[in-house]
């Protein structure tokens, strides 16, 4: 059997990215209310707080399944942007006491959701990175 180090790779990044799935239970099995809190004090309806639910849980699923991972990268890519725009614009060139960026845990979940989706899912996916959205 041949060894796929990209492939590896792919798959190691997906499950990287994929545990914000972590984050995301929280909002599920116990409450959104702080979001929705954030969501309307930014000027936004509070059904746009149920957004963070398919961001944060969903997507991270399909991406460490490996189904239409791109897809789901994408849709994580667009929830860390309103994360920071929505709940950490005031500290988004900030550093914190011990000198760490404020946002550097929402900017690497971006970034690795978006090396997601220009790598895609590799052969070691449900999909076996077929298909456009793989």
């Amino acid at each position: 059997m041949k060894v796929h180090r990209d492939d590896i790779g792919k798959l190691i990044l997906r499950l990287a990215c994929g545990i914000l799935l972590f984050h995301g239970i929280f909002k599920v099995f116990t409450d959104i209310q702080h979001v929705k809190n954030l969501v309307i004090a930014a000027g936004l309806p509070a059904v746009v707080a149920y957004g963070s639910i398919i961001g944060e849980f969903i997507a991270p699923i399909f991406l460490i399944i490996g189904y239409k991972a791109r897809l789901a990268a994408l849709v994580m890519v667009f929830n860390m942007i309103m994360t920071i725009v929505v709940a950490h614009r005031a500290v988004a060139f900030k550093l914190n006491d011990f000198g760490g960026w404020m946002i550097e845990t929402n900017m690497l979940f971006l970034l690795t959701a978006l090396a997601v989706f220009f790598f895609g899912a590799g052969r070691y996916s449900v999909s076996g990175g077929k298909g456009p959205w793989q």
